[in-house]
């Protein structure tokens, strides 16, 4: 799988969204997360739909929550990078929308309600029931999700 905790943010998918990110908005100090949603897309970090069902799309769904909700709490993300000109650390501004919200908590919904994908299974809830810290995984879920409600109303 690629993970060396249960944090999305704490596997090589979610470095790739880092990356991705660190270089999207290279030069900008202010993230957008409708932007970073539609650029997700268009990258083939989501699917075009939820129905789309994909590990990575729901690696990269946690992920972003992840840093939004790392960025709310702290007022700074703290994954850096190599070069500072493009650092994640320079942002001073992470702001969203309520449909950006709503679209992000429903990934987690449909990733905790393990809504099966067309071969009747979710690969990404799948590898985390096959893991020792799936419980862990499981509670991490949970937390992303009761603090990205807050955030909806």
């Amino acid at each position: 799988m690629g993970a060396w905790g249960v944090k999305a943010l704490e596997s090589d998918a979610g470095l790739d969204v880092v990356d991705f990110l660190e270089m999207f908005y290279k030069g900008k100090t202010k993230l957008v997360l409708s932007d970073i949603l539609v650029a997700f897309i268009v990258e083939g970090f989501l699917g075009q739909t939820r129905a789309e069902i994909d590990f990575y799309f729901d690696n990269t769904a946690i992920a972003l929550t992840e840093l939004y909700l790392m960025f709310q709490e702290t007022g700074e993300l703290d994954y850096d990078h190599e070069d500072e000109c493009i650092s994640l650390r320079k942002k001073t501004a992470f702001v969203s929308d309520p449909e950006s919200l709503e679209l992000l908590f429903q990934y987690l919904m449909d990733i905790k309600n393990e809504k099966p994908d067309e071969d009747g299974e979710r690969e990404f809830v799948e590898l985390w029931k096959d893991s020792p810290s799936y419980e862990k995984w499981k509670a991490h879920l949970e937390n992303l999700s009761i603090k990205l409600k807050k955030e909806l109303n």
